[in-house]
């Protein structure tokens, strides 16, 4: 593994200068600076209020159903739970100074955490969650049972990378290291590196991010022509098995991982890898409607679009492309996004953005949109970022607080928004962290030098 390069902070890595260079200068911050104190303990008391209802009902389960106040697992749907929430939640709790909650959620994974289970579990979810969130809870704590759970969890996950294309497989046995499903996609082949490299460095083991990076160089190594790659790969042979491009699922977090591979490590492979696509991507899926910047989904090999539906979840592209030095069309991709939640209140899970209509009326807790507003914060300081990050976390409070936490929508269009019974695991580790950092200016956490994963989990910046 090469070492992380000299630089202050994540946005001097390509520079302001960089994204100055690709389009207009950067808008000047808003003239109106709001008192944000009053908006961080809205978010921090939303944290708490939902954590005592996971407590009184679900401790322990992966997941709550915080309308009924029942309980469920994610991992073995008719098996045991792995605690799922308690572990995203650990990064979330310190930079929020939740101690008490935090030691509470400590206590029960060093007392019961256990992966000696004879069952199958799938990499890419139990690697951005699992291991990153035991990972990120060791850095903020230094509870080394922690580190011990993590690095146990990804020795029974690491036989997944025995294939001949070094592609891994989908899901492996926890106990017998038995894997299977050959069919995978990009984010579930190239997103292993930042928690595999994080978890490497602390106990001195270079096999797991040399694992990690294989992975994904299998994948950029059979782009196109156009240099795109689609959204379905067989992991025995190499052979892609469909034709869409996509930034969205299920591809998402690979185009992530490239750039954090560079900005945590210094691995100048994962850079040249992550220019390569984003040129790409810009090229020959960049599609303006009303104006507005949006990125359809193409044929990888010939560029012809394919349909104008856009993911929930690709609105995290915005962020990524701001880190990555395109902050002119990171900007107005986070704009058009923007005019999607003014037209609908709470982003539906997919938009047909050709007539701005939700394609998928649910609404699944999602924190992408959250996710890109801190990220083009932590570059300009625009307090626009911020606004739009508050207007979303009210309509979230607004929609979807019930009995015991906050829930999911069936749907977004209907008055009032129909609600579900279902709190994901991922709102813990990644929208209410992001809500925090973006308003509280919190001590706990370093805006000039960090890195959060996929899953918001902090591998780099804690204080």
């Amino acid at each position: 593994m090469t070492q992380r390069p000299d630089i202050h902070r994540r946005d001097a890595l390509l520079g302001l200068t960089a994204a100055a260079a690709a389009g207009p200068a950067l808008a000047k911050p808003h003239a109106h600076r709001r008192d944000w104190k009053g908006p961080a303990h809205e978010v921090r008391d939303a944290m708490a209020f939902a954590w005592a209802g996971y407590r009184e009902r679900a401790f322990g389960y992966d997941q709550i159903k915080p309308v009924s106040g029942g309980r469920e697992s994610f991992f073995f749907p008719d098996g045991p739970s792995l605690g799922l929430s308690i572990v995203e939640a650990l990064g979330t709790l310190y930079v929020m100074r939740l101690d008490k909650e935090l030691e509470e959620g400590v206590r029960w994974i060093c007392d019961h955490l256990n992966f000696d289970i004879d069952g199958d579990i799938q990499l890419f979810e139990t690697t951005i969650r699992m291991v990153g969130g035991l990972v990120s809870g060791y850095l903020a704590t230094r509870e080394k049972k922690l580190l011990t759970l993590a690095r146990d969890l990804t020795d029974r996950l690491m036989p997944a990378f025995k294939t001949p294309t070094g592609l891994p497989y989908r899901f492996v046995n926890l106990k017998s290291g038995a894997a299977r499903d050959k069919l995978s996609f990009p984010a579930e082949f190239g997103s292993f590196a930042p928690e595999f490299g994080t978890l490497g460095r602390l106990v001195n083991d270079k096999r797991y991010y040399e694992a990690a990076k294989a992975a994904a160089k299998a994948g950029f190594d059979r782009r196109s022509k156009l240099d795109l790659i689609p959204d379905t790969i067989d992991v025995e042979t190499g052979v892609w098995k469909s034709r869409r491009a996509t930034i969205g699922p299920p591809s998402d977090s690979y185009y992530e991982y490239l750039w954090g591979c560079w900005r945590l490590f210094g691995d100048k492979d994962f850079k040249h890898w992550f220019d390569v696509h984003t040129r790409a991507t810009l090229k020959w899926q960049s599609d303006r409607v009303d104006g507005r910047l949006w990125f359809a989904q193409v044929d990888f090999e010939t560029g012809q679009r394919l349909d104008r539906r856009q993911s929930e979840l690709a609105s995290f592209y915005a962020g990524l492309l701001g880190k990555g030095g395109w902050m002119h069309e990171g900007r107005d991709y986070l704009n058009a996004w923007s005019a999607a939640q003014d037209k609908f209140g709470v982003l539906p899970e997919s938009l047909d953005y050709e007539h701005m209509s939700a394609a998928r009326k649910t609404n699944d807790l999602r924190p992408e949109f959250a996710n890109s507003c801190l990220d083009l914060w932590q570059i300009d300081k625009d307090e626009r970022w911020r606004e739009l990050a508050l207007k979303h976390f009210r309509a979230m409070v607004a929609s979807s607080k019930t009995t015991y936490g906050f829930t999911v929508l069936t749907d977004m269009t209907s008055k009032p928004m129909a609600q579900g019974d279902f709190c994901p695991g991922y709102w813990w580790a990644e929208q209410m962290k992001y809500y925090w950092l973006i308003f509280s200016d919190t001590a706990r956490f370093d805006y000039a030098r960090n890195y959060l994963s996929t899953e918001g989990a902090i591998l780099e910046g804690f204080k």
